[in-house]
C-alpha cells in the first residue's frame, strides 16, 4: 500500500521538506517524527500503523532524506537547520494538510523532537506515543559520545582514535562535527563512517539489534553524521531541561514513553524524569528492549492506541 499524497513545501531559507500521507484520509491524524537527527523516513515505518485507524503524514526533517538540499552535500548550510525550524516545519505541514489536530508519534532524536513540537504548540497535540525517549541535554551527549565507552572500550577506542592530534582536546562530537566538513572528502567520508560504526556499537545490545548504519551508502552516512554532530554540539538548540521544564505545558494531553530496559545509548533516567514532571504520561519499560530490537513494537502500537482512544 503506497501513499495517498505526496510534496514538498517550502519552509524557506532554500529548504524543501518532503511529506507523504498514509492509510484511511478520514482516520485520526498522525504525524510520525523520524529519529537522528539526520535519519529519514521509509516505507517500513507504515508497518507500525494501522491504516484502517490512522491518517499518517510522515516527512523528512531538513537536510535529510528526500528533503533538499541534503546535509550530505559539501556546500549545505546548516545554521537555519535547528529543533525551532524543525518544530516550525512541523506547523506548516500540518497547517497545508488542513489538519487541526493530530497526535505526536516520536522515535529516538523523534522523541525529542515531537515533545519539543507538542510543548511548543500543545493545542495542536491529540497525545503523544513517544519511544526511545531522548531529552538532547547535553549531559546525554557526553554519555552517548564518551562515557558509555567504559563499556564498550575497544569499540570506543577506535571512534576516539581517529581524531587527529589538533583536535583531540576537544569534545568528541566537536571533533567529528568539524571533520565532517573537512576540505577533503576522503576525511569526510572516513569519519561519517567511523561515527556509524560507533552508533552501531552502542545501540546493538538487546536481541534482534545488529549493524545498521555501518552498511548503509556514503551519502547516507555523511547526511546522518553531520546532523547529528551539528545537533548535538549545540545541546539540540535546547535549555539543558528545557524539554522537561515546559512538560507543564502538557497539561491534560496523554502521553505514552516507551522505552527499553536494555538501552544503553539512552539511560532510563530521562522518560523516568519526564513521567515526573507530565503526570498525564505513562512510562512503559519494555524490559527485552534496547534501542530497538524486543517487544518495543508491540508497545508502541499500544502506546498510540491508548493516546488516540
Amino acid at each position: 500500500m503506497g501513499p495517498n499524497d505526496s510534496g514538498t513545501v517550502d519552509v524557506g531559507d532554500g529548504n524543501l521538506v518532503s511529506w507523504e500521507t498514509w492509510g484511511n484520509e478520514e482516520g485520526i491524524p498522525v504525524v510520525f517524527v523520524h529519529g537522528g537527527p539526520g535519519g529519514e523516513c521509509s516505507p517500513g515505518h507504515r508497518e507500525l500503523f494501522d491504516p484502517d485507524r490512522y491518517r499518517v503524514v510522515f516527512f523528512d526533517q531538513r537536510g535529510c532524506g528526500r528533503s533538499t538540499p541534503s546535509a550530505a552535500e559539501p556546500d549545505t548550510d546548516l545554521r537555519t537547520n535547528t529543533t525551532h525550524h524543525l518544530i516550525a516545519d512541523m506547523e506548516l505541514i500540518r497547517s497545508s494538510l488542513a489538519i487541526d489536530r493530530w497526535a505526536v508519534y516520536g522515535l529516538s532524536w523523534g522523541s525529542a523532537l515531537g515533545l519539543a513540537y507538542a510543548e511548543k504548540h500543545p493545542k495542536r497535540v491529540i497525545g503523544a506515543m513517544l519511544g526511545l525517549v531522548g531529552l538532547g541535554r547535553s549531559r546525554d551527549v557526553e554519555w552517548i559520545t564518551e562515557g558509555v565507552g567504559r563499556i564498550f572500550a575497544p569499540q570506543w577506542e577506535r571512534f576516539f582514535s581517529f581524531v587527529p592530534p589538533e583536535l583531540s582536546d576537544l569534545p568528541l562530537v566537536e571533533a567529528y562535527a568539524r571533520l565532517l566538513f573537512d576540505p577533503d572528502a576522503g576525511t569526510r567520508a572516513r569519519a561519517a563512517l567511523e561515527w556509524c560504526i560507533w552508533e552501531d556499537a552502542h545501540m546493538g545490545l538487546a536481541p534482534g539489534t545488529g549493524p545498521r548504519l555501518q552498511l548503509e551508502d556514503p551519502k547516507f552516512q555523511l547526511q546522518f553524521a553531520r546532523l547529528v554532530t551539528h545537533y548535538w554540539s549545540n545541546a539540540c538548540f535546547l535549555g539543558e531541561t528545557q524539554l522537561i521544564d515546559e512538560a507543564q505545558r502538557l497539561e491534560g494531553i496523554p502521553g505514552v514513553l516507551v522505552h527499553g530496559r536494555l538501552d544503553i545509548s539512552s539511560p532510563i533516567e530521562g522518560p523516568w524524569l519526564l513521567s515526573q514532571a507530565w503526570p498525564a504520561a505513562e512510562l512503559v519499560v519494555v524490559e527485552d528492549g534496547g534501542h530497538g530490537g524486543g517487544s518495543l513494537a508491540e508497545a508502541f502500537t499500544a502506546g498510540l492506541e491508548k493516546v488516540t482512544s
